[in-house]
């Protein structure tokens, strides 16, 4: 643990303190990994359990609804269960938490063990069928076992490869024509009868009826444009069923739009929610936070082609300033001191601990992220873009991060 005293004494000087707890953070990583999986149980990731046979689509609508590439998610789902992985977005700090399930359709599936560990944990089932595919198989009766247990989980079915059941030359409907309970005659015949005849067979489902949503997610040189057909619709069903604002929180709402950026901006949330979460914790957040906040620093870096190193380090910090520098650390002993007050402490001061650690820590992701691109650019860093992207992002921080998801009941 911590020498406590000496890392109080270190908080009278405000600057020293930023420097220390973000360069040269006070915990190892096996404590601090510790501590994450302590926060996580007061504020749980969401996870979105995915149903469907290989080549069904899963993959390009995880690559959809996060922006990444496929080589990253193929590297990043890692064994669970017996029958099911998990995909962490973005590594290591996740916003959401992508459960597949595997073989479905090619071997036999009890899905016993997937629903005892998603239990507690699973918020959204999400299934996704090829539209042409019959409405029955291996993944409508892996779906009914687990709404036959679970019938208030929420449940949003993709119906994916429209272009399958186009004629040849055929594009897209234009606007989308499958918003409306009953398909237009615009779309094929063939393809029409494909997705009611699943509607009907997934009514019979246990629980509230599906929402189902037909996307065709293509590459630009399968000549079907544009190539993220029905991604709103799809993100529309989620946001209904899964109300936590995570379509802001992964930064799909045009508010960033360049895959870089992206890349950086999901980032930067992820750390400062598990910083959130941290500086809610009576003691954690002393120590857990500037190493979080550190960790961050070191990735945003390594993203724009830099080693985060004292020199570099202490240019970012000199590029803050001292007013930034002592704001910083009144908050950061202020939260800590607020949190041991007997009676308020464990509430009120749980409470600004884990909304001002969210937003310091989204703010310096957000200057560090000025500060580096300028570098990478080769241009001179301008100090006042990045004080005054600090000072933005601090005052915009998306509310997740300002308090716990509230997930006590599962849809």
């Amino acid at each position: 643990m911590p020498d406590w005293n000496a890392y109080l004494t270190s908080l009278t000087d405000g600057w020293s303190a930023l420097r220390e707890a973000l360069l040269k953070p006070r915990v190892d990583p096996a404590e601090l990994d510790a501590l994450l999986r302590q926060a996580r149980t007061q504020q749980p990731v969401p996870v979105i359990w995915l149903f469907g046979k290989a080549q069904s689509g899963k993959t390009s609508i995880v690559r959809a609804l996060t922006g990444s590439a496929d080589a990253d998610i193929g590297n990043g789902f890692r064994p669970c269960t017996r029958s099911a992985r998990l995909y962490d977005y973005p590594a290591g700090m996740p916003l959401v938490r992508f459960l597949d399930t595997r073989g479905l359709g090619e071997v036999a599936y009890d899905p016993a063990e997937d629903i005892a560990f998603c239990e507690g944990q699973a918020h959204l089932l999400l299934a996704v069928m090829r539209a042409l595919d019959p409405p029955q198989g291996a993944a409508f009766e892996a779906l009914r076992a687990v709404r036959a247990r679970h019938p208030e989980w929420a449940l949003v079915v993709a119906q994916t490869c429209l272009h399958e059941g186009y004629a040849p030359g055929m594009a897209h409907g234009m606007p989308y024509p499958y918003a409306e309970p009953l398909l237009p005659d615009s779309v094929p015949v063939e393809l029409r009868r494909a997705l009611a005849a699943q509607r009907i067979a997934l009514r019979d489902l246990p629980g509230e009826p599906p929402r189902c949503v037909p996307i065709d997610l293509t590459l630009a040189e399968d000549g079907y444009p544009p190539t993220d057909y029905g991604l709103d619709a799809l993100w529309n069903a989620i946001e209904s069923a899964l109300p936590l604002g995570l379509r802001a929180l992964l930064g799909a709402d045009a508010a960033v739009q360049d895959l870089f950026s992206r890349t950086a901006e999901t980032h930067i949330r992820g750390y400062a929610l598990a910083a959130t979460a941290l500086g809610a914790l009576p003691a954690a957040g002393a120590f857990g936070v500037p190493a979080v906040q550190a960790k961050l620093l070191h990735t945003l870096a390594a993203l724009y082609g830099f080693e985060l190193d004292a020199r570099l380090g202490g240019e970012f910090l000199a590029a803050l300033g001292l007013g930034i520098s002592a704001g910083y650390l009144a908050r950061y002993a202020g939260r800590e001191l607020a949190k041991l007050v007997p009676g308020i402490g464990q509430s009120v001061g749980a409470v600004w601990g884990a909304s001002t650690s969210g937003a310091t820590t989204y703010a310096l992701g957000r200057a560090a992220c000025a500060y580096f691109a300028a570098l990478r650019g080769g241009g001179q860093v301008d100090a006042e873009a990045v004080r005054r992207a600090y000072g933005e992002a601090f005052s915009s921080a998306p509310k997740p991060l300002a308090a716990p998801l509230d997930t006590e009941t599962p849809r």
